[in-house]
């Protein structure tokens, strides 16, 4: 396992804390498969739940293969126990939609909100969510809605709310979701020698009106590029 403790904490101190009052929402994407944006989410949000105030969320937005959860339970060294599973939304609402709508055992559509769940571990200050994505059956699709409510409930339920959102080579969900949030954290594979595609999505997701905080390059020395500046400057 790579260790990006040093550079996960270079990028909070980067990005500062969150508002007293309000909690932010910061969104890890990458362009390709494969570059380790769940990993770098995953860690960042370990470090973030050590530091911040309030309880941190990390989202598990990849509605097709979500492994969060799975991953945080395979490492209870770092993460702890996980506890029972609870609702992930604090208000009924949820940035997907399912169509046709999931049915429940009484004949009737089941609320999408209740088809991810979250469960606890580091004690209650971090909180992993997971789509039950095994209750879709044949020729339902489930997809990310351009809906701010569900972001908005959770930045006064927590000090940071974390997105693993999939890459952009198989979902379009991180520029969906980017204008209704804090900012957007470009994950870049160490070993990529072009960088046409993480340019075309950092262009994609400033083009609908997201913020930009920085590029974080997995597998290599992390170095803060210069329109991180945007965020603190």
């Amino acid at each position: 396992m790579v260790d990006l403790t040093s550079e996960m904490a270079g990028l909070w101190a980067a990005l500062g804390s969150a508002p007293a009052h309000r909690g932010r929402v910061i969104q890890f994407a990458c362009a390709n498969t494969g570059e380790g944006a769940s990993t770098v989410a995953r860690e960042f949000a370990r470090l973030a739940a050590v530091r911040a105030r309030k309880p941190v969320w990390l989202i598990d937005a990849d509605l097709a293969q979500p492994c969060q959860l799975e991953a945080v339970a395979a490492d209870r060294e770092r993460f702890g126990r996980l506890g029972a599973a609870v609702a992930s939304s604090p208000n009924g609402s949820s940035f997907y939609a399912v169509s046709p709508p999931v049915i429940g055992r009484d004949r009737k559509p089941v609320a999408p909100a209740r088809l991810m769940t979250a469960r606890p571990c580091l004690g209650g200050r971090l909180w992993v969510t997971r789509f039950r994505a095994e209750l879709l059956r044949s020729g339902q699709r489930v997809e990310a809605l351009p809906d701010p409510r569900y972001w908005d409930a959770m930045r006064r339920h927590a000090d940071t709310i974390i997105i693993d959102a999939p890459a952009a080579d198989r979902s379009d969900l991180s520029i969906t979701l980017a204008p209704f949030v804090n900012a957007t954290v470009l994950v870049v594979a160490g070993e990529m020698s072009g960088a046409a595609e993480p340019v075309i999505l950092r262009d994609e997701i400033e083009a609908v009106g997201g913020r930009i905080a920085g590029v974080v390059v997995n597998r290599s020395t992390y170095r803060p590029p210069a329109f991180l500046r945007r965020l603190t400057g």
